[in-house]
C-alpha cells in the first residue's frame, strides 16, 4: 500500500452528494504532482494530508492513487497554512481573515483556534461572535471527519452524513452503533431502506425486532405523508411483511410490541382495527373534543338586533349581501365555532370582512391566521389587517432558557383573541389543527373559511371536509356568484369544471385561454414562449414574480422537474456575475426562485427594516416561495429571501430543502394566489389527473388562466372525478361523540388522554 504526504493544490471533481473527490496533490517526498480519487468530502484546498492507497492508471487520465484512508496533517508553512485556512473549511474564515490571522499568529494559528479561542479577537475584524464561530467550525470539522469516515464505511452520503452529526453530535457513533434505525425516525431524508442498509452491514440480525418494529413504523409514516392518519392493521401488516421480507407474524408481534410502548395505539372500529402512530391519534381525539367544547359554550357577547346591525354595515360598505352571507354573519355571532365555505366569487372576503367589522364594532379582539405566508399576505391584503400564519400565530419557536419549544401559545398560555378566523382550511392537517385548538380557550369563536372542492392538505387527514361532514358544527355554503365576479371567465369556469361541465375558452376581452398543442415537446416551447415573451408584452407582467407554472406530474417532459431546469436556462442563465452552487442535480443561481419543501421548524429568520432587524423567529415551511439573494461559497451559506421578506440563512447541507420554483405542482401551489397562471397538460395517470386538481390550479389565479395542452386531456380531467379516499378517523370521531350526547344528554364523553 503505498503511502505519501502533501499539500492539496486543486479540488479537480467533487460530488457533493457522496463525497468523491479528484483531487491534485503535491507530494512533499519528491515535489511531483500526484492525481488521487476517493470518498473525501472535507479534504479542501491547501490543506495538508497524509493519504494511502493502490496505485492504478486509468485509460484516460492516467496514474493516480485510489485513497483508502487519510488523515489531515498540521500545514508545516506559513503559505500552506494561509492557503488552508481560507479554504472555506471553517466557517468564519475566507482569505483576508486567513491572511490577518496568520499574519498575527503564525504557526500557532491553529493552536490558538483549538486551544485558545479568545485571543482571535486581537485580530482587526474579528469580534467575540466571530471568535466563537470559528472555534465552535474547527471543533465540529474534526468530529465530523470521524463520523463521516464511521458513516461512510456503511454507505452514508456525505449530505446526509452532516446531517446525521447535527442531531445525534459527538454521540453519532455509540448511538448507530446501538440502534442504526434509529435514523429512518429522527433523519429527514432517511427511510428505512437506507437504515435498514446501514444495520444489515453493522450485522443486525433479518428478524431482530428492532428491524421490524422501525420497518412498521416507516410503513405508518409512509401512509401519513400520502394522507392517512392510520392503517388498518390487516393492510399495515401486509405491507410491513412485504417492505421487510419477513413473516406476516413477526410484524403482528412487532405491532403488540410498539402499541405497549405506546409508540402506536390500536383503536377498534365497526369494520377494523386502526392503527395510529401515536401523534395523530391524540391530534385527532383532541381536535374533536375541542371543536365540542368551543361549540358547546354560551355566546357571551350580547346583540339586541341583528338585522339593524348587518342593514347598518351594508350601507356603510355601500354592499349588498346574499341571504347566505348574512345568515354567515349571524351565525358567526351565534356559534362557537362555525364553517364558511364556498368556490371563487361567492364573496366569502366580503363575508370575513363583514363578520370582523361587526365584531370590532361589538369590542371583541379578532385575530386573523392562514396555513402558509402567501395565504396570511393575501388574506392581510383583502382585510386590511394584520394576518399571521397559524405558526407565527402560535409563537412558534424557542422558549426563554433557550429550549425547543413548539408552540408557546398552548393550553397553558392560550391566545387571547375573542374571535379567531382561519382562512384556506383545507390546507390544515390534523397536526396543525391540533396545536391551533390547544390554544384557544373555550369561549373564543372560531370562525373556518375554505373552499372544500380544492385538493386536501398536503400532510395527513382531512380536517375542513370531516368537519364539515361530522354535521355537528354550523356550517355556511356560499352558492351565488357575484355580478362582478360574472364577468371573470376564471371565476365562471372554476364553478364549470366544479359541476364536470367544460370551461370556455379565448373569449375576447376575457381573462381564460387555451392554446392548444398537441405533444410534450410542443406545450413545453409555447410556455416558454409564453412566460418570456407573449404574456409579458401582453400586460406588463414579471416573468418570474407574476406568472406562475403549475404542472399536475413532477416527471416528464413537462413536469415540474424538466420544466425547472428548462426555464432556469431562460429566466436566470448562468452569468459570470453570479454564483452557482450545486446541490444533487440541481443548481442554484443567486437571483434564482426557490420553494421550501419540507417543513423546517428549526431555521432561523429575520427580517429588516432601514438595516436593522424589526422582527425574528424560527421555521420555514414546505411550500414557502422566495428568491436566492446571495450564494457563498467560502462560508457554505445561501441568503434567501421569501415572499414575507423573511431573510434566511441556509447552510449547504440543508440545500436538499429547497428546489427551483419557476414551475411548481398544482399540490404545491394551495392557499397560493398569483396574477397568471400557465398550467401544461400532457397526458398523465387518471389517478392524478383529476377534476379537483384541474379546479385547485384555475382558482389559484387572479388576472389570467392559460392552459396549453389538448383538449381531450381537459375533458378527461373535468369527467374524472375521482378523489383519493383518506384513512382518517376524524369524522367517525365526531359522528360518534354526537350519539353520545344525544344519549347521554351530558358532556362527559372524553377520557383524558396523555401527551
Amino acid at each position: 500500500m503505498a503511502e505519501l504526504i502533501g499539500i492539496i493544490e486543486e479540488i479537480v471533481f467533487r460530488n457533493e452528494d457522496n463525497g468523491f473527490t479528484v483531487m491534485d496533490i503535491s507530494n512533499e517526498a519528491d515535489g511531483t504532482l500526484v492525481t488521487a480519487i476517493g470518498n473525501l468530502p472535507f479534504a479542501v484546498e491547501g490543506e495538508r494530508i497524509k493519504i494511502s492507497g493502490q496505485w492504478s492508471v486509468h485509460p484516460d487520465y492516467g496514474e493516480q492513487i485510489k485513497v483508502e484512508n487519510y488523515e489531515s496533517a498540521a500545514p508545516t508553512s506559513l503559505e500552506s497554512l494561509e492557503r488552508y485556512l481560507a479554504s472555506g473549511l471553517i466557517k468564519g474564515v475566507g482569505p483576508s481573515t486567513a491572511k490577518r490571522l496568520v499574519e498575527h499568529f503564525g504557526m500557532d494559528t491553529l493552536d490558538v483556534i483549538q486551544f485558545n479561542p479568545q485571543r482571535l479577537t486581537e485580530v482587526p475584524g474579528v469580534g467575540p461572535v466571530k471568535a466563537e464561530t470559528i472555534a465552535a467550525s474547527f471543533y465540529e470539522q474534526k468530529e465530523v471527519r470521524e463520523v463521516m469516515l464511521f458513516l461512510q464505511s456503511y454507505g452514508i452520503s456525505t449530505n446526509f452524513a452532516v446531517k446525521i452529526y447535527k442531531i445525534y453530535g459527538e454521540q453519532t457513533i455509540p448511538l448507530l452503533k446501538e440502534n442504526p434505525y434509529r435514523m429512518a425516525q429522527d433523519v429527514t431524508g432517511i427511510g428505512f431502506k437506507t437504515a435498514d442498509k446501514v444495520a444489515r452491514n453493522m450485522g443486525i440480525e433479518f428478524d431482530s425486532p428492532y428491524r421490524i418494529m422501525a420497518g412498521t413504523k416507516y410503513v405508518l409514516s409512509q401512509a401519513a405523508n400520502n394522507g392517512h392518519t392510520y392503517l388498518p392493521k390487516e393492510e399495515l401488516i401486509v405491507k410491513a411483511s412485504q417492505l421487510m421480507g419477513v413473516d406476516e407474524q413477526l410484524v403482528d408481534n412487532a405491532i403488540v410490541s410498539l402499541a405497549i410502548n405506546q409508540s402506536i395505539v390500536l383503536e377498534e372500529t365497526q369494520s377494523h382495527t386502526a392503527v395510529y402512530l401515536q401523534p395523530f391519534f391524540l391530534a385527532e381525539n383532541n381536535i374533536c373534543k375541542a371543536l365540542i367544547e368551543l361549540s358547546m359554550m354560551e355566546i357571551t357577547i350580547p346583540v339586541k338586533n341583528f338585522d339593524k346591525m348587518i342593514y347598518d354595515l351594508q350601507k356603510q360598505e355601500d354592499i349588498i349581501l346574499a341571504d347566505s352571507q348574512k345568515e354567515a354573519v349571524v351565525e358567526a355571532l351565534n356559534n362557537g365555532v362555525m364553517v364558511i365555505t364556498g368556490g371563487p366569487g361567492t364573496g366569502k372576503t366580503t363575508t370575513i370582512n363583514c363578520i370582523i367589522k361587526i365584531f370590532e364594532q361589538l369590542g371583541a379582539d379578532v385575530s386573523l391566521a392562514a396555513p402558509t405566508g402567501r395565504a396570511a399576505k393575501r388574506l392581510s391584503e383583502t382585510t386590511g389587517r394584520e394576518a399571521k400564519t397559524i405558526h407565527r400565530l402560535l409563537e412558534y419557536g424557542y422558549s426563554g432558557d433557550g429550549e425547543l419549544d413548539l408552540f408557546q401559545k398552548d393550553e397553558d398560555d392560550p391566545l387571547s383573541a375573542d374571535v379567531v378566523i382561519v382562512d384556506e382550511m383545507s390546507m390544515v392537517d390534523v397536526l396543525l389543527m391540533n396545536h391551533l385548538l390547544k390554544a384557544i380557550v373555550p369561549g373564543t369563536r372560531l370562525i373556518l373559511v375554505g373552499d372544500v372542492d380544492q385538493l386536501p392538505s398536503v400532510g395527513p387527514g382531512n380536517v375542513l371536509k370531516d368537519i364539515i361532514n361530522s354535521g355537528l358544527v354550523k356550517v355556511i355554503a356560499l352558492t351565488e356568484i357575484f355580478r362582478q365576479a360574472q364577468e371573470s371567465m376564471i371565476v365562471l369556469n372554476a364553478h364549470r369544471i366544479n359541476q364536470g361541465q367544460s370551461p370556455q375558452f379565448n373569449v375576447p376581452d376575457k381573462d381564460f385561454f387555451l392554446d392548444r398543442r398537441e405533444s410534450p415537446k410542443e406545450i413545453l416551447d409555447t410556455i416558454v414562449d409564453l412566460l418570456c415573451r407573449r404574456i409579458p408584452s401582453f400586460g406588463s407582467y414579471d416573468s418570474v414574480r407574476d406568472i406562475q407554472v403549475l404542472s399536475p406530474m413532477r416527471k416528464g417532459v413537462v413536469g415540474v422537474n424538466n420544466l425547472n431546469m428548462e426555464l432556469q436556462k431562460v429566466l436566470n442563465p448562468p452569468n459570470s456575475t453570479k454564483t452557482e452552487r450545486t446541490s444533487g442535480d440541481m443548481v442554484f443561481r443567486e437571483g434564482d426562485k426557490i420553494m421550501q419543501i419540507k417543513n423546517n421548524y428549526n431555521i432561523h429568520w429575520e427580517r429588516y427594516s432601514m438595516g436593522k432587524v424589526i422582527e425574528e423567529g424560527d421555521g420555514v415551511f414546505n411550500g414557502d416561495v422566495g428568491y436566492i439573494d446571495s450564494i457563498d461559497n467560502n462560508n457554505r451559506e445561501m441568503k434567501v429571501i421569501f415572499d414575507d421578506d423573511r431573510v434566511v440563512i441556509y447552510d449547504f447541507i440543508q440545500l436538499d430543502e429547497l428546489e427551483l420554483a419557476y414551475a411548481i405542482s398544482i399540490h404545491k401551489s394551495q392557499g397560493s394566489e398569483f396574477p397568471v397562471v400557465l398550467i401544461p397538460l400532457a397526458w398523465g395517470p387518471p389517478l392524478l389527473m383529476t377534476r379537483n386538481l384541474l379546479y385547485t390550479a384555475v382558482t389559484r389565479a387572479r388576472e389570467m388562466v392559460v392552459l396549453v395542452g389538448r383538449d381531450r386531456t381537459i375533458h378527461s380531467m373535468i369527467t374524472n372525478n375521482h378523489i383519493a379516499s383518506r384513512y382518517s378517523g376524524l369524522e367517525q370521531r365526531f359522528r360518534h361523540v354526537f350519539t353520545s350526547l344525544a344519549r347521554q344528554e351530558k358532556y362527559n364523553v372524553f377520557g383524558k388522554v396523555e401527551e
